[in-house]
């Protein structure tokens, strides 16, 4: 067994992602002897390969597309909307090639050592790779990132599935599709799908999809949604899979009634798992939950003090931004062990990708409810807005929380046109615990979607001068 002091490296980090990277590049500066190992067939991690960057080129690609086929809304007279899906994937490919090489120049830079392969532990400071090599450091930072979460039926996995991974690789769109979950990824790639002319189905557990996000938003979203044709079912229990006729079929329960969807393909969209089953944890002493995932405490550190973790294989939030914050938490407290620091989820943000878009900070109200925190709660239309008039952008809201004392901005959200963008002013204005007269007080031009949230901010300020 191997002991700290007689070690390799300073720290080691498993995984190559966004998370690991921003770790290992703040070891490395800070005088770190620090290595990076990564397993995967490819580099860059999962936003770069096959979440957030491609999957926003597909979206953007449905959404332009989208909008062709309504010009004649604005008097542009347009005959016929025809697309090429291997040249949409082809845009997609070549700039994700762009982005992976980016990031593999820079694993590859030299400001730490960069080892390709697997890797798991044999003891608390020791690391055996898929290579036979064995490597030892004094801390570690997993950041192994998920995997697609295993099927619910185990008959789901013999029918064959399309996942968030494998749609990445698509050739060619199916005729009809049935989507299993109503998370980001799942009503994502539903809207981009139909979008592109597949029949969709989507079958959702809860009552609502988007469960995670402001109610009010999960039905603006399921009113889209039916006007652009996809199929809706929520409450629903799967009970069985099979292959037949030349479809997929999914047997379920939908109010008491047992029905049956069919469709060229189904995709899995109930999310994913964290990535940790080959790491030996145990060898090393660090407890992760039923799911795998890593438990850690606000430091990112781990049960095992020296072992640190962040990004998906850590969690509680899936996030790139998190990922990297997490990532430079844990370096900032193995340089500085003497004035740690912590993670701050108040300032929390989640961002869907829909049309319209749908992104919040902070609380919401059923948060708030569960927290026992007394809220002041407003909102307004975006079908009563200048400039989403003139966009015919009319679908969704805003809506602020604040302190009923104080007026501090305690939470936002807003389902509509640019929705990930105008979010961040409520994050700015959180940032600096702003209350809802003071944003009612900074200037907003005219005419412009930011604007918006004058109107619940000048209501919220009132409630509390009175």
């Amino acid at each position: 067994m191997s002991e700290a002091g007689e070690v390799d490296y300073d720290v080691a980090v498993i995984g190559g992602g966004s998370a690991g990277y921003a770790a290992a590049s703040a070891t490395a500066r800070g005088g770190l002897r620090t290595v990076v190992i990564e397993g995967g067939k490819e580099v860059g991690g999962l936003c770069i390969l096959r979440g957030c960057m491609p999957t926003k080129a597909l979206l953007y690609a449905a959404e332009v597309k989208h909008l062709v086929e309504q010009a004649a809304t604005w008097g542009i007279q347009i005959p016929e909307v025809r697309f090429d899906f291997a040249q949409v994937m082809a845009r997609k490919n070549a700039m994700i090639a762009d982005f992976a090489g980016y990031r593999r120049q820079q694993l590859e830079g030299g400001r730490f050592k960069f080892i390709r392969a697997n890797a798991r532990f044999v003891d608390p400071h020791t690391v055996e790779l898929d290579n036979g090599q064995q490597i030892t450091s004094a801390h570690f930072v997993l950041s192994t990132g998920s995997v697609v979460a295993i099927p619910p039926l185990p008959q789901l996995s013999e029918v064959g599935l399309l996942t968030s991974d494998s749609a990445m690789t698509m050739e060619r769109l199916p005729e009809s599709l049935i989507m299993l979950g109503g998370g980001a990824v799942a009503v994502e790639f539903a809207q981009f799908f139909a979008r592109f002319g597949v029949r969709v189905t989507l079958l959702q557990r809860g009552e609502h999809v988007l469960r995670d996000f402001d109610v009010e938003a999960a039905h603006v979203i399921e009113t889209v949604f039916h006007r652009e044709g996809i199929e809706l079912f929520t409450g629903t229990r799967l009970l069985d899979a099979r292959s037949e006729g030349g479809l997929k079929h999914i047997i379920f329960e939908h109010e008491g009634q047992i029905r049956t969807v069919s469709a060229e393909e189904i995709f899995h969209g109930l999310g994913r798992s964290p990535n940790t089953g080959g790491l030996a944890l145990a060898n090393v002493g660090v407890t992760t939950d039923a799911r795998g995932r890593i438990a850690t405490n606000m430091r990112m550190q781990s049960s095992a003090p020296h072992v640190f973790a962040a990004g998906d294989c850590s969690g509680p939030h899936e996030i790139v931004h998190i990922a990297i914050q997490q990532g430079e938490t844990a370096a900032h407290n193995i340089l500085h062990p003497a004035s740690p620091r912590a993670m701050d989820y108040r300032l929390l943000i989640s961002v869907v990708f829909t049309d319209p878009q749908i992104a919040c900070v902070g609380l919401n109200e059923a948060e708030a409810r569960e927290q026992g925190r007394g809220t002041i709660v407003a909102s307004y239309p975006f079908a009563d807005h200048g400039k989403s008039m003139l966009m015919e952008a009319k679908d969704g809201f805003v809506k602020l929380l604040a302190d009923p004392r104080t007026g501090e901005i305690l939470g936002g959200a807003c389902v509509g046109p640019s929705g990930g963008e105008l979010i961040h002013e409520i994050v700015t204005a959180m940032s600096k615990r702003m209350t809802a007269g003071e944003l009612a007080a900074m200037p907003h031009y005219h005419p412009t979607l930011a604007e918006i949230w004058t109107y619940p901010a000048e209501e919220l300020a009132a409630q509390v001068q009175a």
